[in-house]
């Protein structure tokens, strides 16, 4: 069995109609047990008292904010190089998840900057990344609601996936490149000296397990809409042909 078996929509449809259900229920349990541990049985922290607790949405979502985007990246280049429709309408699909997770991990982090900074934003390297970052998901949505032919559309916004990945990788790796930024390093690295206390990890493991799995039943939903969509718009085209 080829995994471009599911670029046909009619068996993506099938295939996900069947996982759908089951991907939400452990994304919404693996979140609930996730920050409740986290929130309500992980100590204060010495340095930062209870606002550590806020790696629990801030990490995942970060972290998701640039994983939606090269999931879209890698979607777009599937359908410049193979046409598949499927793979347009899943990165299409995929943009607004990935906006509200960056949205999330700005907000929380300017939560988490003012106590610690004395401000609530800063215009180091990784954090004016990642509001850049958040502009290149506003402008691919609005450019595929400002094309009217689907194909050119996904043409375009493929592009643009392509151009905005550069400001992903920047958003992940900026303060390896700018040691004089404010932020911090990785909360979770293959550095066991880098990573935070495991009383935090474990449950920051469980959180970020339960946000990919949000972003896959997510995206899986809203890809179903938009291949309805598409066939929506199809009838009414040959209807009105006819």
């Amino acid at each position: 069995m080829s995994i471009w078996e599911y670029a046909n929509p009619k068996k993506f449809m099938q295939t996900t109609g069947f996982l759908l259900p089951w991907v939400s229920g452990l994304a919404g349990l693996t979140l609930a047990v996730g920050l409740i541990w986290g929130y309500f049985f992980t100590p204060d922290a010495d340095k930062f008292a209870s606002t550590v607790k806020i790696i629990y949405l801030h990490v995942p979502a970060a972290m998701m904010a640039i994983s939606a985007w090269t999931m879209m990246l890698v979607t777009s280049l599937i359908w410049l190089i193979r046409r598949h429709h499927v793979s347009a309408l899943a990165a299409k699909a995929a943009a607004p998840v990935g906006l509200v997770f960056t949205v999330i991990g700005l907000v929380t982090g300017a939560i988490w900057g003012q106590p610690m900074w004395g401000t609530w934003w800063a215009w180091d390297p990784r954090l004016t990344a990642f509001l850049i970052l958040a502009l290149f998901y506003l402008g691919y949505i609005a450019l595929w609601a400002a094309v009217e032919n689907p194909d050119t559309a996904a043409d375009l916004t493929s592009v643009l996936a392509i151009v905005g990945s550069v400001f992903a990788f920047l958003s992940r790796y900026a303060v390896l490149f700018w040691n004089q930024g404010l932020h911090q390093g990785a909360s979770l690295s293959l550095d066991k000296e880098e990573n935070v206390a495991d009383v935090y990890w474990f449950p920051l493991l469980v959180c970020i397990t339960g946000f990919v799995l949000l972003f896959v039943a997510l995206v899986l939903a809203r890809t179903r809409t938009e291949i309805r969509a598409r066939r929506l718009q199809a009838l009414i085209a040959r209807e009105r042909v006819a």
